[in-house]
């Protein structure tokens, strides 16, 4: 797995470093100072993702025996201090990697979801300042929470095709959510009974997108296509997404102490699900969707 993940990463890496000595206006080793970092891009990044994979619950357990035990497969492993500060150059860089990071399988079906991010335990929230002015109070199914929300667009075979941080107080109707989500996608979006809105159905529709979702007890029932119902009904793929986010590549924590690193882990750990050898997906309908398509 740390194998595959650097091959892909610093195949990134070239290109990206390519890319951006063709648009830069001063000379790049006059315009920075003090001695070189003695880690390659690829590296930290490749590191920063491989924790999601590994069975270590903090990141500096995990640093540490890498130095220990696979200092071998890497240049020069820093101190980690060092290491912290050299992290957060990763932002942009793995930003851009998970953007040009399609999906396997093209399709016209989509599911939409979003979950909490806690920063902190809700009797800490007085006291907590390192999101101050960023996180916000939420309220998901099971109760309320201090810190964000990531929301997530997948296909039917479990692959992230968009995803949004914002604070944890933006429903998730919300147009500009949604608007910046639907960019690159078409075809049907199902989602659950917090994305009814007749204003998002009539603007999604015009940008050929037709949102599915349940009712409520206080709305007239609708006829809805067979295989549409059945499809809503397997809307519970997405959370096992997120399940997998939480519990496995550890998308969430309280012991943040740096913003940038905060998002770093958010994006390092949507990279780590997407080398997930198995994904939650829909086996049993592949045909009945192919048809569909």
């Amino acid at each position: 797995m740390l194998t595959e993940i650097f091959y892909h990463v610093d195949n990134f890496c070239k290109d990206y470093e390519e890319y951006l000595q063709t648009i830069q206006i001063i000379d790049k080793e006059k315009s920075k100072r003090g001695p070189k970092p003695k880690l390659h891009l690829s590296e930290i990044i490749t590191i920063v993702i491989y924790f999601h994979h590994s069975k270590f619950r903090t990141f500096k357990d995990y640093y540490l025996f890498l130095k220990r035990n696979r200092s071998s497969a890497f240049t020069c492993l820093v101190s980690y201090s060092r290491f912290l500060e050299l992290q957060k150059q990763t932002l942009i860089p793995m930003m851009v990697f998970l953007s040009i990071t399609s999906p396997k399988h093209a399709t016209n079906i989509s599911f939409i979801d979003s979950t909490s991010l806690k920063v902190c335990h809700n009797k800490r929230i007085y006291s907590h300042k390192t999101f101050k002015g960023l996180a916000a109070r939420g309220k998901t199914s099971v109760g309320w929470f201090y810190g964000f929300k990531l929301h997530l667009i997948i296909n039917e075979y479990g692959e992230i095709i968009a995803f949004n941080i914002t604070a944890g107080n933006i429903a998730d109707n919300s147009p500009k959510v949604l608007n910046h989500l639907t960019k690159n996608i078409s075809g049907k979006l199902f989602g659950d009974k917090g994305y009814i809105s007749e204003k998002n159905f009539k603007t999604l529709w015009n940008k050929g997108i037709h949102l599915i979702t349940g009712i409520r007890r206080n709305m007239k029932n609708k006829l809805m296509d067979y295989y549409d119902k059945i499809l809503l009904r397997k809307r519970g793929i997405i959370e096992s997404v997120n399940n997998l986010l939480k519990n496995s590549c550890m998308v969430e924590h309280s012991r943040h102490r740096s913003i940038c690193n905060f998002f770093v882990n958010v994006l390092a750990s949507l990279g780590a699900y997407n080398f997930l050898e198995r994904k939650p997906a829909i086996r049993c309908f592949n045909k009945a969707l192919t048809d569909l398509n």
